[in-house]
C-alpha cells in the first residue's frame, strides 16, 4: 500500500497553494460533448493550447476557465493542452482537475 504525499493529500482536500505537474497525464476523451486535456511538466512557465471545435464561438470562454482552473489548483508552471469536442465548462474544470491530480498521482481511491 503507498501511502500519499502532502501534495496528494492538499490536492484532495481542496488546499492548493501551489502545485507543481510532475508527469504527463491525461483525463477526458475524444467523444462529443467532452474535452481531452493533457498535462506536462514544464520549468519555463504556464502554457495553454486550445483545440476546438466551436473555437470561435467559445475559445475565449474555454480558455478562461482552464485558466482560472489551474489558478485556482496553485499551478505555475506547465504545458496544458485541451482538445475539446463542445465540452461543457464543468466538465473542461473537472478535465483539468483530474488530469493535474493524476500528474500528482493522486486520486480519490488512493487517499
Amino acid at each position: 500500500m503507498r501511502y500519499p504525499t502532502n501534495t496528494q493529500k492538499n490536492i484532495l482536500k481542496g488546499r492548493f497553494e501551489t502545485v507543481n505537474i510532475n508527469a504527463e497525464a491525461v483525463a477526458g476523451t475524444l467523444e462529443s460533448s467532452d474535452a481531452q486535456v493533457t498535462v506536462r511538466p514544464s520549468d519555463r512557465g504556464l502554457f495553454v493550447h486550445i483545440e476546438s471545435s466551436v473555437m470561435n464561438q467559445y475559445g475565449r470562454q474555454i480558455k478562461a476557465t482552464v485558466i482560472e482552473t489551474l489558478k485556482g489548483l496553485g499551478v505555475r508552471f506547465g504545458n496544458v493542452e485541451v482538445v475539446d469536442k463542445g465540452a461543457l465548462d464543468c466538465t473542461i474544470k473537472a478535465r483539468v482537475e483530474c488530469a493535474v491530480m493524476r500528474s500528482n498521482d493522486a486520486s480519490e481511491s488512493g487517499v
